[in-house]
């Protein structure tokens, strides 16, 4: 594991230029079509998969990167180009991610594939964490699996929210509760193989921003899963039971952590990258506009409250894409988070997304807020950083826990 750095090896740089091309010639053109069509981009997503950007290999070629840099750069490229479609071509990542953090390697070699299929026949995955009444409440989570030794099969029955993919996925990652009496220690993950009976869609969110990725809800009723599709197995599931119930006798000790938070901790530095592509995006074309929009005899950048602005923005979005880089970094290179730094990469760089977008819009003043400008699109979009994979309320709460140790 090299040093900390923030020079990009000419590899990274072949890969971000390569990214960027794709965000500038594929994605930015279908932006506003598929934002106002409310649909899952299927051509561009089987656009990405023709030349490898929609596959297992390169995010499994990023996640390895041994700077950590791989990641967060290619997030940044992707939605620099737009959000709601870059999330549809990255959604099933989380799904996968789920997979690799739990999973046994004949899990991950089974069903990782499946949540991709191939460049003619493109499938998503999704991730169902979220319910109703248990959002970010993880320990309030009500979806039960329910052993059944008779057939080795799980039996899930509940409802699950806010789904990337939900319901149109090929595979359904799902966190479920095994033992009630243990909170959020008691949950486990499950694949539902494709065309399981009992899982269906539920309501689909129609959405502020990202409108190009789908969300829904998930419904399971009396879905019945294999044995072989608890991830990590029964063995570790029931030594891991049993060790959170030894502690839950003894009265605490360490933290035990469950699957879905095993999840959302990888992802977040993640998610701070998209909301910094996001941010550059929207600074871009705000600072395009501000040197060639002439009032008064001369381009708009001229006058310090313009130029202070642009020069806030600029400022913030390097600030956040150190913190993206440093906590990628620091998970790749082994290093506990003691300070929280996942949390503090993702709850910067998403309060920052929103400040810039909000800010370039007034740059641009009416025209910003017309939909003949992306900024109007990229402001919507960016609302959604400071809510999913924990609200910015939630990371504030992790990161003050842990500077109060």
């Amino acid at each position: 594991m090299g040093e900390f750095t923030l020079d990009l090896n000419d590899d990274q740089k072949q890969v971000r230029d390569w990214l960027h091309g794709f965000a500038a010639d594929v994605i930015r053109p279908a932006a506003a079509e598929w934002d106002e069509r409310e649909e899952t981009p299927w051509p561009i997503i089987q656009e990405a998969a023709k030349i490898g950007i929609y596959s297992l290999d390169f995010y499994a070629q990023q996640f390895f990167d041994p700077t950590g840099l791989g990641i967060p750069m290619a997030m940044e490229e992707l939605f620099w180009g737009d959000a709601g479609i870059a999330l549809s071509i990255v959604g099933t990542g989380l799904a996968a991610v789920g997979v690799l953090a739990n999973g046994t390697e004949e899990q991950i070699g089974t069903w990782v594939p499946q949540m991709y299929g191939d460049a003619n026949d493109v499938k998503v995955a999704a991730f169902c964490s979220s319910e109703p009444d248990a959002g970010s409440d993880v320990a309030s989570m009500r979806t039960r699996a329910v052993y059944d030794e008779a057939n080795d099969e799980w039996v899930l029955n509940g409802t699950k929210t806010w789904a990337t993919n939900g319901g149109i996925a090929n595979v359904h990652v799902v966190v479920a509760v095994v033992d009630p009496g243990l909170g959020s220690k008691g949950h486990a993950s499950f694949i539902v193989p494709p065309n399981t009976p009992g899982l269906s869609q539920g309501q689909k969110f129609q959405k502020h921003g990202i409108r190009a990725s789908h969300t829904a809800e998930v419904v399971l009723e009396d879905v019945r899963v294999p044995g072989h599709c608890l991830l990590g197995g029964k063995e570790k599931l029931d030594e891991r039971l049993a060790r959170a119930r030894e502690k839950a006798k003894a009265g605490g000790g360490e933290r035990v952590k469950n699957a879905a938070m095993a999840t959302f901790e990888a992802s977040r530095p993640a998610v701070g990258a998209m909301a910094v592509g996001t941010a550059r995006a929207a600074y871009e074309v705000a600072l395009d506009y501000a040197r060639t929009r002439v009032q008064f005899g001369r381009p708009i950048i001229e006058n310090q409250g313009v130029a202070f602005q642009l020069a806030d923005m600029a400022t913030q979005i390097d600030a956040a894409r150190l913190l993206v880089w440093r906590a990628s970094w620091m998970a790749t290179a082994g290093k506990p988070f003691t300070a929280a730094e996942g949390s503090m990469s993702k709850l910067y760089a998403s309060e920052v997304a929103k400040k810039v977008t909000a800010q370039a819009i007034q740059i641009l003043g009416g025209n910003g807020y017309t939909r003949e400008y992306p900024v109007e699109r990229m402001h919507r979009d960016a609302a959604i950083y400071t809510i999913f994979e924990g609200t910015s309320e939630i990371q504030r709460m992790v990161i003050s826990r842990a500077i109060a140790k």
